[in-house]
């Protein structure tokens, strides 16, 4: 028998595992059912930000209405895992809960490559309204054939454009190296402007800025106030080209394998954070944007309404490269209700 195990293919190894990963967890429940479900969270931002707020919320609610039944153990700026294995660990349960940016999902599925799209959204109350469309709840169980769950979107908020020289318009990029996450998508967004993506981990950004191996990011005001870019960024036009947000998700396997009571109560937990996080996340972003200001450390430049029309006129072609993956269905449902 060991000797079959060891040449079975990597695929049925992985099914072989979940299976027994299933199933230990059951056990687990069952078993042990004196003491508390323990669920990491795990994520790679500050705690000031809008997720690192949702978590410790989500922490502080759970544990006053599950006392003894679950624990929350939350682990923030990137101190149990980095961007780069935080879904590995999930996959393996070695974490529970994630909440990686939009942007993070494109070898599960290719229709939330929609997010990524530079201006197809004019705010974050247009992004809220394709989320709570059918369209965005759908996609929040488009991955459960890879075994992860969406519970709900979390927002970051609006982007800005940070650099070491002024960008008002496409040409001011041109040459530069701009760090992105890993998605093709906003790797071709940068190079429509003739700028240079470099992918890099969440957690090696204020370096790579810090040192000149990347010139540029892009961020929504409170990820650049609570990682200090704004201190090895000259410049942050505000141009709002696109949304970084996050997709709270779990093991599906896991999920299914809570108890119905706890399932039920964590769901409504859920929800009860996700509108808070969502309802604050602006104010949050406000507050870090005068912060910054205060601060003195970066020229905030405002774009012109002929600027951000430039723009806009260099990025769209993105669009037309990714429909087909993403799916013309859903970049219409986004343009009809997200705008």
């Amino acid at each position: 028998m060991f000797s079959l195990l060891r040449k079975t293919r990597i695929g049925r190894t992985f099914i072989c595992t979940a299976s027994l990963v299933s199933t230990s967890m059951l056990f687990a429940f069952s078993a042990n059912a004196a003491d508390p479900i323990v669920i990491k969270f795990s994520h790679v931002v500050a705690d000031s930000t809008p997720k690192g707020q949702g978590a410790l919320l989500f922490k502080q609610l759970v544990e006053e209405r599950l006392k003894g039944k679950v624990e929350v153990q939350v682990y923030a700026n990137s101190s149990l895992y980095g961007d780069g294995k935080e879904m590995e660990a999930l996959l393996l349960g070695d974490v529970q809960f994630i909440a990686p940016s939009l942007a993070k999902f494109g070898q599960y599925t290719k229709k939330l490559q929609v997010y990524d799209l530079p201006f197809l959204f004019q705010d974050i109350s247009a992004v809220d309204k394709f989320q709570q469309s059918d369209t965005g709840k759908s996609l929040l169980k488009s991955m459960e054939n890879h075994n992860i769950t969406g519970l709900g979107y979390w927002h970051n908020g609006m982007k800005q454009l940070s650099a070491n020289k002024p960008l008002h318009v496409p040409r001011d990029a041109r040459g530069l190296k701009f760090r992105v996450q890993a998605s093709d998508v906003l790797d071709e967004q940068f190079k429509a402007i003739r700028a240079n993506p470099r992918k890099m981990s969440f957690a090696e950004v204020y370096q790579g800025l810090q040192t000149g191996v990347v010139n540029g990011a892009e961020n929504p005001w409170s990820n650049i106030y609570s990682q200090k870019f704004n201190e090895v960024q000259d410049y942050i036009t505000e141009s709002n080209h696109g949304v970084l947000d996050y997709m709270l998700i779990t093991n599906t396997e896991f999920w299914n394998g809570l108890p119905d009571d706890i399932r039920d109560q964590l769901s409504n937990i859920l929800d009860e954070v996700t509108e808070h996080v969502n309802s604050k996340a602006g104010e949050l972003n406000q507050t870090a944007k005068q912060a910054i200001i205060d601060a003195g450390t970066s020229e905030i430049i405002q774009l012109k309404p002929e600027e951000r029309a430039e723009w806009v006129k260099a990025m769209k072609p993105v669009w037309d490269k990714f429909e087909d993956d993403i799916g013309s269905d859903v970049i219409e449902a986004a343009l009809a209700v997200g705008n």
